[in-house]
């Protein structure tokens, strides 16, 4: 099979899977759901016994549709379920989110990264991902200050390994999840003022990091060598 043939069935796949999730979260009236949060949990409690598994399904189509920003569905799951239980499903579910939007990119290029990140982001972001990778993506992932599951389709368009694009998922995703689920299952309660504070330090760090990334790098790269 030529790789135009497969390019093609794998575009035709991808638009019959992707619709298909669509029309089933619209037959269930998922997307009435989340215009609010009171809403969203009674579309997830009333899938009992089953509500774990639905749970699950909203957060990867939170990553793969991108409908709603996964902190607040894992704060939603922190209410249903706990703390615990609800990052770790968070947790699994963005991983594997990312993974499928990074391969999908991967597999069919800019014209499918186009469609679902627009022309905009795409050159706001695709460069900057291109010449600083991993810092770039760890800070993007670390602070909710950026479309990070719009970042991981263009991550996909570019040359980084998938074992450094998993490493990263693996190590940065889950923070933001971690707490947005236990302020969620009220194992933390954060003042306006706290949240401001941590808004700020977060963009201090990445400006610093964007400035500073390489020389550090590079600094830790000589150091490792001696």
């Amino acid at each position: 099979m030529s790789e135009r043939k497969r390019t093609i069935l794998l575009w035709i796949l991808a638009v019959l899977v992707l619709g298909a999730i669509v029309l089933a979260l619209y037959a269930t009236g998922f997307f009435d759901a989340i215009s609010s949060q009171k809403k969203l949990e009674a579309y997830i409690q009333a899938s009992t016994p089953w509500s774990h598994l639905v749970f699950f399904g909203v957060q990867l189509a939170s990553v793969v549709l991108a409908p709603i920003p996964s902190n607040i569905t894992a704060a939603v799951g922190g209410v249903l379920f706990g703390m615990l239980p609800a990052f770790l499903l968070t947790w699994t579910a963005v991983v594997l989110g990312s993974l499928i939007v990074f391969a999908l990119a991967r597999v069919l290029g800019q014209k499918f990264a186009s469609q679902f990140v627009g022309k905009k982001l795409s050159e706001k972001y695709l460069d900057v991902i291109r010449r600083k990778q991993d810092v770039f993506l760890l800070m993007a992932f670390l602070f909710p200050f950026f479309p990070d599951d719009l970042l991981c389709i263009l991550a996909g368009l570019s040359d980084i390994s998938w074992k450094r694009f998993l490493a990263l998922c693996l190590l940065a995703r889950p923070w933001g999840l971690l707490v947005a689920s236990a302020v969620g299952g009220s194992a933390l309660d954060l003042p306006i003022w706290g949240m401001v504070l941590i808004g700020i330090a977060g963009i201090a760090v990445f400006v610093l990091a964007m400035k500073y990334g390489d020389r550090v790098e590079q600094a830790i790269l000589e150091r490792l060598k001696k």
